[in-house]
């Protein structure tokens, strides 16, 4: 088996990744206000938008975690 080089990775690439992870979890907890306070003009509550919140936070956490993990994976 021939000795591979490691791939040479774009820099504009690690930007990119980087970006994705630092937007993704205001953007989840954003979307889940945003599910929340509808849900809460279609029910007429006054609480949900807090379940947005926190759900939104919780997925936004995870899915930031994946994509570190994945990305960690990819440089070794």
């Amino acid at each position: 088996m021939p000795d591979e080089k490691p791939k040479s990775s774009n820099p504009m690439v690690n930007v990119a990744r980087y970006s994705e992870i630092a937007f993704i979890i205001p953007a989840c907890v954003i979307v889940g206000y945003f599910f929340g306070k509808v849900g809460d003009e279609y029910l007429h509550t006054t609480w949900l938008y807090l379940v947005g919140l926190v759900f939104g936070a919780v997925v936004g956490f995870v899915q930031m975690i994946r994509m570190a993990s994945s990305a960690f994976k990819d440089k070794s």
